[in-house]
């Protein structure tokens, strides 16, 4: 992964220290980071902390939004940052506070998002004796943290502070959590802000090599089936437009990450979209046929690489990376740089020559005429399919001229459609949990999303079962006066644990179906409009009255129930055996298990 588009905030001059307690300091300290807004829930051991935000507050300094649970306050510092690149901040009482953000802060560790939690902790003197919520929260958090503090002495908080941020900020992002004992809290010390960060071992940016860079261009240079894999480490380090001066100089398509979605936009001839376990066949069969890959900010994860010792064996590998620890992880690369991608990508340009690869791209064109799929719209049915859904919205978000629409997805099948039938014209416009593969998350982290992006159309898609997870959230939306809108993929099952139920447990839908409630009626009972659809030809008028409405608009689409998801890799399976999508026009074929051309 590489480098946040934006840079850390400007330090204030050199000052004399002041007395203050260590509640202060906080709100100090995340004053002098640019903090202005953070998510959190109150609690006994964190009310110091509390009370010294009132004046914050009052003057517009910092703007407290009230999460109705932890999970969220992480998924919304998560969103927000995610959609900024600013780190995010979320704060949790101590014991139940503390551990619920742990699903949420793993979420952000594992896509390498920069967020820092704040959690209150017992008093010094009782911490270890099993003291009213009491929990280990530095040990529990260790490994899904880039790091962690407990902090035992006031003097040394405000060091602390400058050093969480830091982190999170610099080199791959991350999660660093900072637990704060309570009489620390209430103690007093002196507060300077002024300091150099000094961490030995930690060298966020290592130096890439020259005669690396040069060995990597050499390879492009000569490759006649190249294909770069463009992960997320393209979005952190905003270089989406030297990638796209690279493939269109070179003539080289590109195959995305889940989280890589939009790195070049996606209506450009050379763009493959998604490869791995659902990406299309076309994307999967230029990996396992390309003569050099060029992997860019990505790690290898499985469900991009399918069966390692089947991946790519054609190839010459070459690794841009920052984080040296995923270099050879998986895929061991003829090349590595490891390096700032912000630096390595804008050096390689000048040695790439200008070439055609007029051989590889009518190849690659011929499988996409065999495999790439019709229209959705054009297929005419009575019954009302997710991928109709998904790419309604689409048309819909550039017909209202919202091109630029943040969309932020649950985990699921309604994941994937989205991915397929939701066009991506710019990086980032697609936030999604990849690593961890957390149901939950789209409520909350749209909700982060849109109080950093006030101006932009916000959606929220969510499957029936994730949605029921954060709805308690959907207040936050009136009390805040928030206007993301949420489209629920209702299908009655947690729609993805049932496609594997059907293609590999012999249809046993155990634990799979779910009821929901009257979306509509819990729209209203939050103050929120809503709809419910059920036929395809009242889908654009709903998306149409969403677009609309000023405030939050909720729609719960109840889609045909045993839809699933093409193409797939099974597991163990090579990136490129694929079970394929079956023919828009048999309808049934959507719900079938081995469908072919």
């Amino acid at each position: 992964m590489s480098q946040s588009a934006t840079t850390p905030p400007t330090e204030r001059p050199a000052e004399e220290p002041r007395i203050m307690t260590g509640a202060q300091m906080v709100w100090e300290a995340l004053v002098c980071e640019g903090v202005d807004v953070l998510f959190g829930h109150p609690g006994g051991a964190i009310l110091p902390t509390y009370d010294a935000l009132a004046p914050f507050e009052a003057d517009g300094r910092i703007h407290h939004v009230l999460v109705r649970h932890e999970q969220c306050a992480a998924h919304m510092a998560d969103g927000y940052a995610r959609s900024t690149g600013r780190v995010g901040v979320c704060i949790a009482t101590s014991g139940p506070g503390a551990t619920n953000l742990v699903t949420g802060l793993a979420t952000a560790q594992m896509d390498s998002v920069p967020v820092v939690a704040i959690t209150g902790q017992v008093p010094t003197n009782l911490l270890g004796t099993d003291a009213f919520q009491e929990s280990d929260v530095v040990g529990v958090t260790q490994p899904i943290c880039k790091h962690n503090y407990l902090v035992t002495d006031v003097n040394e908080l405000p060091q602390i502070m400058k050093e969480a941020f830091y982190i999170a900020r610099e080199g791959r992002p991350g999660v660093v959590l900072v637990d704060i004992c309570k009489d620390v809290q209430n103690a007093k010390g002196e507060f300077r802000y002024d300091f150099e960060i000094d961490l030995p071992g930690f060298e966020p940016w290592p130096t890439y090599s020259s005669e690396e860079l040069k060995a990597a261009a050499e390879l492009i240079n000569k490759a006649e089936r190249p294909l770069i894999m463009a992960g997320h480490g393209v979005h952190l380090a905003g270089v989406s437009k030297e990638l796209l001066e690279l493939v269109e100089r070179a003539e080289i398509p590109v195959v995305t990450t889940l989280l890589g979605t939009g790195n070049i936009p996606e209506t450009h001839p050379l763009s493959l979209g998604m490869g791995g376990m659902h990406g299309e066949a076309y994307a999967n069969r230029a990996v396992q046929s390309c003569d050099v890959l060029i992997a860019m900010g990505m790690r290898f994860d499985d469900r991009i690489t399918g069966r390692l010792d089947t991946f790519a064996k054609q190839a010459k590998v070459i690794h841009f990376e920052l984080d040296i620890a995923e270099v050879g992880k998986n895929v061991v690369p003829e090349v590595a740089i490891v390096g700032n991608l912000g630096e390595t990508l804008p050096a390689l340009l000048p040695l790439i020559n200008e070439r055609r690869h007029q051989v590889w791209i009518q190849e690659i064109k011929e499988w996409r005429g065999d495999t790439d799929t019709s229209d959705i719209l054009h297929v005419e049915t009575d019954e009302l399919i997710p991928p109709f859904v998904i790419r309604q919205l689409w048309h819909a978000t550039k017909q209202a001229n919202r091109g630029d629409a943040i969309i932020v997805t649950d985990v699921g099948q309604h994941q994937m459609w989205e991915c397929q039938y939701f066009i991506h014209e710019m990086a980032g416009q697609l936030l999604t949990s990849g690593g961890l593969g957390t149901m939950g998350f789209a409520l909350p982290a749209a909700i982060g999303a849109q109080i950093a992006n006030r101006d932009k159309l916000v959606w929220a898609v969510a499957g029936d079962g994730g949605f029921q997870m954060t709805l308690q959230e959907l207040i936050v939306l009136h009390q805040e006066r928030l206007p993301v809108k949420i489209a629920i993929i209702n299908n009655g099952f947690l729609g993805m644990v049932r496609q594997w139920q059907q293609f590999f447990y012999d249809k046993r839908y155990v634990g799979t179906p779910i009821l929901s409630p009257d979306y509509v009626k819990l729209g209203e009972a939050y103050s929120i409009p809503a709809l419910k659809v059920t036929h395809p030809s009242e889908v654009v008028p709903a998306l149409t009255q969403a677009h609309e409405t000023d405030g939050p608009f909720l729609i719960d689409f109840r889609v045909k129930e045993e839809i699933n998801v093409y193409p797939m890799v099974a597991p163990g399976a090579a990136v490129d055996q694929l079970i394929r999508r079956p023919k828009p026009s048999v309808m049934q074929g959507f719900s079938g298990v081995q469908p072919s051309w």
